[in-house]
């Protein structure tokens, strides 16, 4: 008689996730062909997408932030929109406003920039507080309330925002409440001298031709939704979560730190790490996914004291303390 029984060892991934991968893929290659090196940067906006969540994108000017953005925004067949934060910008610049109808004798709601699927914001910290403001609901709830009534934003709604973190001049340093709202914040750094040279040597290439013209479409909205779904159904282990905790924990008893992370911050590192767990094939989070993500997910969500700022002390060396201090689960 055939023995028909499994073997208990033998393991198979309990979520597809080859199709999810191959996107993935298929987008790194798009943006390839404009973008050269900045793969931190790519992959954690792709993992933003994937967790529905919003980047802040911080970086000198010319390290082609704003367009990576566009590119990003360009492989996606969904709307986009891009607002340019000044220092007279008001909310109903963003939000929309109503406006009186002389036919139907009513105000009608003419709606902003705001209500699309993908919102480049340039230069974020440029706008006031009370523009700053108008973003708080529509980030966190993906809602807006005018006067008395709701629009609900249609999915995926994501915001991709920009600064400059050395001009002070004429900015606005970004209330913690909405900077609680980004997922992420992404550090650019300047490119390699190897990749400069081969910027300017596929700049000279180029010509005339436009680099918007290069980038095709990989997803539409109903496939964003469901590998977005399929984020949900990656496996974290309880321990894991212990894991997350403890690190979240440690920024609110840190003698480094004057403001530690929310329980938002804990939410968007297992999220996030899901999403980088999916990228690589994987249907289960592993602790190194944790590491990876921590960074990006804490460094605008905490506060140095006055004493360790002077020290020189930054944010990310902090954040490599405490994972280095917690014991990593085994």
């Amino acid at each position: 008689m055939e023995d028909t029984q499994e073997n208990p060892l033998e393991f198979n991934s309990r979520i597809d996730l080859k199709t999810l991968q191959e996107a993935t893929e298929r987008i790194k290659t798009e943006l390839g062909k404009v973008i050269v090196g900045q793969h931190d940067m790519l992959e954690m906006l792709i993992i933003s997408i994937l967790s529905n969540g919003h980047s802040l994108i911080e970086g000198v000017p010319g390290v082609a932030k704003t367009l990576t953005a566009k590119l990003l925004a360009k492989t996606m067949s969904v709307d986009f929109s891009r607002i340019q934060f000044t220092p007279d910008l008001m909310p109903s610049d963003i939000l929309g406003t109503s406006i009186f109808n002389v036919k139907t004798n009513e105000f009608e709601f003419k709606k902003g920039p705001v209500f699309s699927n993908i919102i480049l914001i340039d230069e974020i910290n440029r706008a006031p507080a009370k523009t700053q403001a108008a973003l708080f609901e529509v980030m966190e709830e993906r809602q807006v309330t005018m006067d008395g009534k709701k629009y609900e934003m249609n999915p995926p709604f994501l915001v991709f925002a920009t600064q400059n973190p050395v001009e002070q001049e004429g900015t606005y340093a970004l209330p913690e409440a909405q900077l609680d709202r980004f997922l992420f914040k992404i550090n650019v750094p300047y490119p390699s001298l190897e990749e400069e040279v081969q910027i300017l040597e596929n700049e000279h290439s180029r010509k005339d031709k436009l680099v918007l013209d290069n980038i095709a479409p990989i997803l539409d909205a109903q496939e964003i939704a469901e590998y977005q779904d399929t984020i949900k159904q990656i496996i974290i282990e309880s321990n894991l979560l212990k894991y997350i905790a403890a690190i979240v924990d440690n920024t609110r008893s840190n003698s480094n730190l004057y403001l530690g992370a929310s329980p938002r911050a804990s939410l968007a590192i297992m999220n996030a790490s899901k999403a980088l767990a999916a990228i690589n094939g994987r249907d289960f989070v592993t602790p190194d996914d944790i590491k990876k993500i921590a960074p990006s997910v804490l460094r605008h969500r905490i506060m140095l004291t006055p004493e360790r700022e002077m020290e020189g002390i930054t944010a990310d060396k902090v954040v490599q303390q405490i994972i280095e201090t917690i014991e990593i689960p085994r």
